[in-house]
């Protein structure tokens, strides 16, 4: 390695920050964290048909979409950034590799910062805003002319790719009855794009350069910014249409 430090040594020091990090961290996560909502209205568990009657539901859906370009945003990153750097900028392999380390620290960062957002602002302006966020990023990386430009554009695209899986997931589970289902339909497409998205974008690549290939990256957050009112709370989504808003 360039800085001298063996792989196994290298892996060991990550193992035990992994380790020393969630023994710290743990303590944070709030209490009742993954147990059973309680409803108390008594209501029976979902029969086969009602779980599956969920891939019918548009709010449910359109969640998904919007969690399905946000998720190849962060899939399409994961997979191909330090490939993508090195080839459309003739950079070193350690430089591509940095720019990915730039990827996760922006995202590490925008999850960090998520619930002070979402609080303030709400899910859709988080979503929209993320969503612009990684266009205009995805734009820079793209067409800049320059490592040190796209480097911004790396940033903002893994700011804005931070926020659409978990919120998504969120907005899925509003409703306690058929929560199970609903955020289980929506992981299912997350994770479609996920396995299906980069080796996709791989054979796009193929063509016509992983830097154009993004373009596709693009359309999906794209489409993901304008279905983001999909995730308004359901109390909300009712007043709104009774206001006929």
């Amino acid at each position: 390695m360039k800085a001298g430090i063996p792989v196994h040594t290298h892996l060991a020091i990550a193992a035990v920050i992994v380790v020393l990090s969630i023994i710290y961290l743990y303590r944070m996560v709030p209490a009742g964290t993954a147990q059973d909502n309680k409803t108390g209205s008594g209501e029976p568990p979902m029969t086969t048909r009602e779980r599956m009657a969920v891939w019918k539901e548009p709010r449910t859906i359109l969640i998904g979409i919007v969690v399905l370009g946000m998720a190849f945003a962060e899939g399409s990153a994961n997979d191909w950034l330090p490939l993508v750097i090195v080839d459309g900028y003739n950079v070193t392999p350690a430089t591509g590799s940095f720019a990915f380390g730039l990827f996760v620290a922006a995202m590490t960062i925008g999850r960090a910062l998520g619930g002070k957002l979402l609080d303030r602002f709400g899910r859709v302006v988080v979503l929209r805003t993320s969503a612009l966020l990684a266009i205009v990023g995805l734009l820079i990386v793209i067409f800049g002319k320059s490592f040190g430009f796209a480097a911004v554009g790396v940033l903002l695209w893994g700011f804005g790719s931070a926020f659409g899986f978990p919120v998504g997931l969120s907005a899925a589970g509003d409703n306690p009855r058929g929560v199970a289902a609903r955020v289980g339909a929506v992981t299912t497409l997350a994770y479609f794009a996920f396995l299906v998205g980069p080796p996709v974008l791989g054979i796009i690549g193929e063509a016509v350069g992983l830097l154009r290939a993004l373009l596709v990256v693009l359309v999906g957050v794209t489409i993901a910014g304008l279905l983001s009112h999909a995730a308004r709370p359901l109390g909300e989504e009712q007043n709104g249409k009774a206001s006929g808003v």
